[in-house]
């Protein structure tokens, strides 16, 4: 989840469509990561362990290239980049361990969910009510939610539990975005990343242990594929392309992620998705959108 400002009218800024492809890329690659944890031979909590160790020091370079703040940090923001990480690694342990039990476009459609989170928690601090469309996307969010919880219970019981933790994980991530609010701004966003990957791989490790998964895998490819396409790949490619983009337009291009998902679930496990399915599918993504546009800035 990233908010983005929008699109700069300055000289010499890269092509549009070069732009366009950075974002789709970008939200591809996220997309493909529970794929990556499905297939390793590791626990799932467990390779949310490897997904932030294998990553954390490439992003401390990429901080370190771009001339961010990683040492000496301010006080508060060094406690804020060590809760926060804690709360990244809930997320991650929630969300991976939801990955291995429901359809990946579910897992994917709901572990994006922290949008509508942080759309609520914008009415708070605001104190105002919902507008019209935002309560139209409250009320489509609510209904696709409880097709597509209601679909997963039709095939198993295991199956509606992988759903409520993908939600979980998705409170989660909202969560960490807001106790980052300030942090992001004294560190920068590859500092904040980077840090916060840090604090919260020493935590993962501890709820795989605890969970008496297993760490060490024998296939290393599934894992580093994960790093890549989660932490690197995609990340990489959203923070060079979101700034560019109105939150509308990212709201659509998030729009891809549970596509990609369903489709890649459909390959490699035979997931199938039947109309209800889709009709649940459309009516969340369709919330995410509203909630992407007015989402309170917290990065």
């Amino acid at each position: 989840m990233n908010r983005a400002d929008p699109a700069p009218t300055l000289t010499g800024a890269p092509p549009r469509w070069l732009l366009v492809a950075a974002l789709l890329a970008g939200n591809a690659a996220l997309a493909v990561g529970p794929w990556f944890v499905r297939v390793a031979d590791s626990g799932p909590i467990a390779a949310g362990f490897w997904r932030l160790a294998l990553a954390a020091p490439v992003l401390l370079l990429f901080a370190r290239a771009g001339r961010e703040r990683i040492v000496r940090i301010p006080r508060k923001a060094f406690v804020a980049v060590c809760i926060a990480g804690v709360i990244f690694a809930l997320d991650l342990a929630s969300w991976h361990v939801g990955i291995e039990a429901t359809r990946m476009g579910n897992a994917t459609l709901f572990g994006n969910s922290g949008s509508l989170v942080l759309m609520v928690w914008g009415f708070v601090i605001g104190r105002r009510l919902p507008r019209a469309g935002e309560w139209a996307a409250l009320g489509a969010a609510l209904l696709g939610a409880a097709i597509l919880l209601g679909r997963s219970l039709e095939i198993s019981g295991a199956t509606l539990v992988g759903d409520l933790f993908c939600l979980l994980a998705g409170m989660f991530y909202a969560g960490y975005l807001l106790v980052l609010h300030d942090a992001r701004r004294a560190l920068g966003h590859w500092g904040v990343l980077a840090l916060a990957s840090l604090a919260g791989a020493p935590v993962v490790l501890a709820l795989a242990l605890l969970h008496g998964e297993p760490v060490w895998p024998h296939d290393w490819g599934p894992l580093v594929g994960l790093a890549i396409s989660s932490q690197l790949v995609g990340q990489g490619f959203l923070v060079y392309s979101l700034k560019h983009f109105s939150p509308l337009v990212i709201g659509l291009a998030l729009l891809t992620q549970p596509a990609v998902a369903a489709l890649a679930g459909w390959l490699a496990f035979g997931e199938v998705l039947g109309v209800p399915d889709i009709t649940g599918m459309v009516l969340v993504g369709l919330a995410l959108v509203v909630a992407r546009v007015t989402e309170p800035r917290v990065e």
